[in-house]
């Protein structure tokens, strides 16, 4: 039993909400593990120390990561619109090649037609 396409969108919607929140929290990870790397080198700060270290490190990668994200979503928008728009320029001049084609077919056939009675 399929679903309805509405459901089918509504269902691949979710998915990729899904994703994004696994890939943000992977993103959340690798940060806290890098911040935990950072701050392992440095034996002399205390507990306080490190952890406001941590966390100062852990906000400014998500601030990039968030930011790179950002970038690179708003340049496939923008890509989405510049191969939506060829896309619609090559499908036009397809119709307008076909129509000629079947034009000049016509043609042709009521021409022979005329010719032949």
């Amino acid at each position: 039993m399929t679903g309805l396409p509405g459901q089918e969108a509504e269902g691949a919607g979710l998915g990729n909400e899904v994703e994004g929140y696994l890939l943000w929290q992977a993103t959340i990870a690798v940060a806290e593990q890098r911040a935990r790397e950072f701050t392992e080198r440095m034996d002399w700060l205390t507990t306080a120390q490190r952890e406001e270290i941590e966390h100062l490190y852990v906000s400014d990668s998500l601030r990039r990561a968030k930011q790179d994200l950002e970038r690179i979503a708003a340049r496939c928008r923008s890509l989405r619109g510049e191969y939506e728009e060829r896309y619609r320029v090559l499908r036009l001049r397809c119709v307008g090649y076909t129509l000629g084609a079947a034009a000049g077919l016509t043609s042709a056939a009521a021409a022979a037609l005329a010719l032949s009675r």
